[in-house]
């Protein structure tokens, strides 16, 4: 008998691909897959700095052929979903690849859905509801962000009801991730910046979930090292390499923590602020993030799971007890916060005092909150909207 240690089943479902210049293995590894057929899943921004044609070179040269879907937008929904389904119809595709943001990958993925197992998007919302096999994807990320290179999830929002589903299944995780450092060049400094919380507050939110076991924890600390030292420099150093790589390591590895220990309250009351007030997934995660650590810290189990964040990345000595530590990594993610022009108060983001109800019941009822460590009920969401409308930077 075991104490202490939580049990895991863990498949490595996604062959990584890492390395300056990995794109051009792209053509190389489509034809691994045994595929020639290929349908490039991208978007306008994309496009115009020249990702996509370079991808699509590289596959041609290959001889795969390449059919492109480039009207991705940001917060998918079931019309981006339909549309790209159509394109892929239409050209009879072997192969989907996701070039870009968690947008991107996230389009592709219920592209396959619908492609392989027919119906709507909607018949997936849930857990393994495919039934027919799916076909491989490449996802070749843009940012160091939401880590769905790594993951079987495809966050869809319903075109009418706003409604966010997360559709997941073991057929729909990527085959291969390719991470190429190099794309994140081209990136604008406030979408390094939000792309770059999203990834931190992955790695601290499946660090302490309900679901989180051995293997997650080895990701979500690891995640959290690279991101926590990391992104401070690229927002100051746009160019340097290294530390674009070592961010898009900590994105992919928290993404696979995720994979395992999904998420908690802070993309719980997240999805509500993007919903109603269009604020961008990264900084409205960022803004609720260090208002959950806080509630959840009274929890002695997730105060010592963020005592070992902290230790882990050396903010806290091993002199200093849970309550100092947790303070240490607190302090940190709001310094970090504060270099990303991240929004501290809710009202900055155009919030209203009047929507908290509505927030926080929207909020109680994501799938995600299930998994906080502390239990958080519409109520507890409405004092922590309530906080997060008085913040302001240095609080």
């Amino acid at each position: 008998m075991m104490t202490g240690l939580i049990g895991f089943d863990y498949p490595a479902r996604t062959r990584i691909v890492f390395g300056a210049g990995a794109l051009g293995r792209i053509g190389e590894l489509a034809k691994q897959l045994g595929r020639s057929r290929a349908l490039l899943v991208t978007d306008q921004g994309i496009v115009k700095v020249g990702h996509a044609k370079h991808a699509t070179e590289f596959l041609e040269a290959a001889g795969v052929s390449v059919a492109i879907y480039d009207r991705v937008h940001e917060n998918p929904t079931t019309v981006d979903v339909n549309e790209c389904l159509a394109v892929a119809r239409a050209h009879d595709i072997d192969l989907i690849i996701g070039l870009g943001g968690g947008s991107s990958m996230d389009t592709a993925k219920g592209c396959n859905f619908l492609l392989t197992n027919g119906g709507q998007m909607r018949d997936y919302w849930g857990v393994g509801k495919a039934t027919k096999p799916m076909l491989p994807m490449i996802a070749v990320p843009t940012t160091a962000g939401t880590g769905s290179e790594c993951q079987s999830f495809a966050l869809i929002a319903d075109a009418d009801s706003h409604q966010k589903m997360a559709c997941g299944d073991a057929k729909a995780a990527p085959a291969v991730a390719l991470l190429d450092p190099i794309l994140t060049l081209t990136q604008p400094r406030q979408v390094t910046a939000d792309t770059g919380i999203d990834a931190l507050a992955h790695a601290i939110e499946t660090a302490v979930t309900t679901k989180r076991n051995e293997i997650s924890t080895l990701y979500s600390r690891e995640a959290f090292k690279l991101i926590a030292s990391n992104l401070d420099l690229v927002l100051q150093q746009p160019d340097d390499i290294e530390a674009r790589g070592r961010m898009q390591l900590g994105a992919a590895f928290a993404g696979l923590a995720i994979e395992s220990s999904m998420l908690g309250a802070a993309h719980s009351a997240a999805n509500p602020l993007t919903a109603h007030f269009n604020v961008i997934h990264g900084r409205a995660v960022g803004l609720m993030l260090p208002h959950v650590m806080r509630f959840n810290a009274v929890l002695p189990a997730a105060a010592r799971a963020y005592e070992d964040l902290a230790r882990a990345a050396r903010l806290a000595d091993n002199g200093d007890d849970a309550h100092k530590a947790v303070d240490a990594l607190v302090a940190r993610v709001e310094s970090l916060l504060n270099r990303a022009n991240i929004p501290r108060s809710a009202r900055d983001c155009g919030v209203e005092d009047a929507s908290i109800t509505t927030l926080a019941t929207e909020a109680a009822g994501q799938w995600t909150a299930t998994f906080n460590p502390r239990k958080a009920t519409a109520k507890d969401f409405e004092s922590l909207f309530a906080g997060a409308m008085a913040s302001r930077e240095g609080d």
